[in-house]
């Protein structure tokens, strides 16, 4: 049996989810030069097949309910997509604000508000990790702003 070519690789890999060209390249680099690489992805791109954009707008999709907007900007930054194909991403209609996912999450985990300074920075911790905002974070756990230096120190 032969090997499958750079084409059917791409293909396979793409038809069980999206990748951004940056993901799919370094998926197809031991299997190939990295002209005939770039070669595949401009066809993909040509066809449709690839699209960093519906990459993106997917990812968010998928995992905006329990991260923050930090965290799937760095995600996505981190998996090849430009900037400002992020910033559409997350700029879509569909999500719900940040502080209504913070709450969520918050939620989920959490169902108490924090007793004591120990474990409001825990449970802030955990949000920030998720890529809240600090303001988001704050919103959430009902604390002043003014408390907030005393509480994580």
């Amino acid at each position: 049996m032969t090997e499958p070519s750079l084409r059917e690789r791409a293909l396979r890999h793409l038809a069980r989810r999206d990748y951004s060209r940056a993901e799919l390249a370094r998926k197809l680099a031991p299997y190939g030069a990295s002209e005939e690489i770039g070669a595949v992805l401009d066809r993909m791109h040509e066809l449709a097949l690839q699209s960093d954009a519906r990459m993106a707008a997917s990812w968010v999709r998928s995992h905006a309910e329990r991260f923050g907007r930090t965290r799937l900007q760095n995600e996505l930054s981190r998996r090849g997509v430009p900037p400002d194909l992020i910033e559409d991403a997350l700029a879509s209609d569909g999500l719900a604000s940040e502080a209504e996912r913070a709450c969520a999450v918050w939620r989920a985990k959490f169902h108490a508000v924090p007793a004591d300074a120990r474990e409001w920075a825990r449970q802030a911790r955990f949000l920030y990790a998720r890529g809240f905002a600090a303001e988001v974070v704050r919103a959430v756990l009902r604390e002043k702003p003014e408390d907030v230096g005393e509480a994580t120190e």
